[in-house]
């Protein structure tokens, strides 16, 4: 089972890391200034991370892939790492659709 990791960022911005099962890294937040918007954008990931619509599979200039998970207002509430290929891109995607809504919360920025 994923879990959502809360850590502080240098600059005293709070960010949520999505952990598959295995402990890899398959989504992270922007930086947030309050911790509750935080928790907003945990509830926010595990509502729309099983809708297939809310993924924006992307190409970076490098000829990397990636993702962004969008709300239903269109604003990005997370990203994934860069993959090689495409099909790791799209196995990253299914990944935070399983490991999403069920995950817990570690609160380690305190």
């Amino acid at each position: 089972m994923g879990k959502f990791v809360i850590s502080t960022r240098k600059n005293g911005e709070f960010q949520f890391n999505l952990k598959a099962g295995n402990g890899e890294v398959i989504l992270t937040s922007e930086g947030y200034t309050a911790k509750a918007s935080c928790l907003n954008g945990i509830e926010s990931v595990k509502k729309n991370a099983p809708d297939d619509n809310r993924y924006d599979r992307k190409e970076a200039k490098n000829g990397k892939f990636f993702f962004n998970l969008k709300a239903a207002n269109g604003q990005v509430i997370g990203s994934s790492e860069m993959y090689e290929s495409a099909a790791g891109r799209d196995k990253g995607i299914e990944s935070v659709k399983r490991n999403a809504p069920d995950a817990t919360t570690d609160d380690q920025s305190a």
